[in-house]
């Protein structure tokens, strides 16, 4: 073992000294580019022919595979590294996938890195691609947190069986689940996930806006499929929201400012809107549940839109989520089914997920075309929900498991998966949804997820504190329906008609900024059971 270890020692530092060597000349053309990128991106101009579309990306990708090899996998590993760190040798594989980044989050660095590799293919400024000016920004830097806090106390396991058994013939309604059970962020910071991604959508946009309207409709596909990546070996609920709970996010780094709120008990409705650089995305979401004994089936109700600032409309659906051996067995996800994205002017997408079977040796496949108002197909997309999206122009008449990443052009790629894992497998985005940065609560709600107490704790570790807290406020949530039916509305949502979409109406931030919360109760405080206006908590 020590001989083979130390052949692969020197294969490293051969690649070690290669890689440095190809940065100093990434650094080169960098400088020598320098000045006339800074006036593309003023002048917020890219323009694209027809023959550089056809070949856009593809030197870099030629050589991978949808299916990587472990040796693909530890050379990915090291490109996670800081090209400023020095690099130790240990007999250990955690010296490869912990990057001690300079920049202020993992997708910073990964940015940083295709901007790198755009360099490498474009030595001409007019072929440099529109992901490098995008991600070329100036934005505020915010440090946020990169691990969980410590857990203050030794979590005790809980068996799913046992708590099956022993609630046999009881109103399941009324059965509040340990905190063992859920990760530290409710659903509402979970529809926030989906826009982890969300400078897919600012490339999307800068194409559109050069005329490219076939690239616009393949990175927002590209985007549709990134929001399901973060599902890995998430097996733990987020917490269901309280009647009129709100989260905000507020990301200038990624330029983007998003907000939702819990608009309906009974069913369950959860609003969001968010606001990008040159487009928005609202929708409204509601899950109909069906459990088979050893597994459950969601199926998610309602449709998101993405709309962009010259017009252009994206409407799609999300596919069925399964989820396996909740008895016994390693519990895992899949999603499977049709996702047909539908634009208003020339394209619009069809994506087929595929459900995973038990002898399935490349799980997790996507893939699909984009077709123009004619009906032809212009465009073949594939990759995996998990890991990644190709195209290739045109339609490709091979089967789904045939199809390799030679010839074809990188879309998305998944952020690598945090260094500080906990059985929660958040990530590194995820990490930051539910953190009190310098100076936030005192600008919050006291609607806001990140006050509710029992979430809180379960965060830090305070297991008995957060089946308290948990229980306390089941009692609160079991009497929404009842304030529902009596008339309560949703403080930032309006329905559109009697069956439509819920639309964000405004006023959020403007109120955010003045700290004026009217309308906005401490529905996380005391309350009293018997009162006739239980949201109307004690501070």
């Amino acid at each position: 073992m020590l001989s083979e270890f130390s052949e692969m020692q020197g294969q490293l530092e051969v690649l070690c000294q290669e890689r440095s060597n190809l940065l100093d000349t990434i650094r080169q053309l960098e400088a020598a580019n320098t000045e006339p990128e800074a006036s593309a991106i003023h002048d917020g101009e890219y323009q694209l022919t027809k023959n550089e579309f056809s070949s856009l990306g593809r030197g870099k990708y030629s050589e991978c595979s949808t299916t990587e090899s472990s040796d693909d996998i530890e050379k990915q590993e090291m490109e996670e590294v800081s090209d400023e760190d020095e690099i130790s040798y240990y007999d250990t594989r955690e010296c490869f996938t912990e990057p001690d980044c300079k920049c202020e989050s993992a997708e910073a660095m990964n940015q940083v890195d295709r901007c790198r590799e755009a360099n490498t293919q474009y030595t001409d400024t007019e072929n440099i691609h529109p992901e490098k000016m995008v991600c070329n920004y100036k934005h505020p830097q915010l440090a946020r947190r990169k691990k969980l806090p410590d857990p203050v106390e030794k979590e005790k396991g809980v068996s799913l069986w046992s708590m099956i058994k022993d609630n046999v013939g009881k109103d399941l309604t009324r059965v509040c689940l340990p905190v063992y059970f859920n990760e530290p962020i409710s659903s509402l910071q979970k529809c926030c996930e989906d826009l982890e991604y969300s400078y897919l959508l600012d490339q999307a946009y800068e194409y559109g806006k050069s005329g490219n309207g076939l690239l616009r409709a393949l990175y927002v596909a590209a985007f549709a499929v990134s929001g399901y990546a973060s599902s890995e070996g998430r097996n733990c609920k987020p917490f269901n929201p309280l009647l009129g709970e709100t989260y905000e996010a507020d990301y200038p780094d990624k330029g983007i400012r998003f907000f939702s709120e819990k608009v309906s008990h009974h069913p369950t409705l959860i609003a969001c809107h968010c606001e990008g650089r040159g487009w928005k995305f609202w929708a409204d979401s509601n899950i109909h549940s069906k459990f088979w004994g050893r597994s459950i089936q969601l199926d998610p109700v309602g449709v998101l839109t993405l709309e962009f600032s010259d017009g252009e409309i994206f409407q799609w659906s999300k596919v069925t989520t399964t989820i396996y051996n909740l008895i016994l067995g390693k519990i895992y996800c899949d999603h499977h089914g049709s996702m047909d994205i539908r634009g208003n002017r020339t394209y619009s997408c069809r994506l087929k997920f595929k459900e995973q079977t038990i002898l399935d040796r490349n799980p997790r496949q996507v893939h699909g075309f984009v077709e123009d108002v004619t009906g032809k197909r212009v465009a073949t997309l594939f990759g995996k929900w998990d890991d990644n999206m190709y195209y290739m122009s045109g339609n490709i008449n091979v089967k789904p498991k045939d199809f390799t990443s030679a010839n074809a052009s990188l879309l998305w790629k998944r952020t690598m998966p945090s260094p500080n894992l906990t059985r929660y497998n958040l990530t590194p985005f995820a990490i930051t949804l539910n953190e009190l940065t310098p100076g936030l609560k005192e600008k919050l709600p006291p609607t806001d997820s990140r006050l509710r107490p029992d979430q809180r704790h379960l965060e830090n570790g305070e297991y008995e504190k957060a089946n308290l807290e948990k229980q306390r406020l089941e009692k609160r949530q079991r009497m929404s329906r009842k304030i529902q039916e009596s008339g309560w509305k949703p403080r930032w949502f309006r329905r559109e008609g009697e069956n439509g979409t819920f639309r964000y109406v405004g006023g959020y931030w403007e109120a955010r900024e003045h700290g004026r919360w009217d309308g906005c109760p401490n529905i996380f405080g005391e309350f009293n059971e018997d009162s006739t206006d239980p949201l109307g908590a004690s501070s």
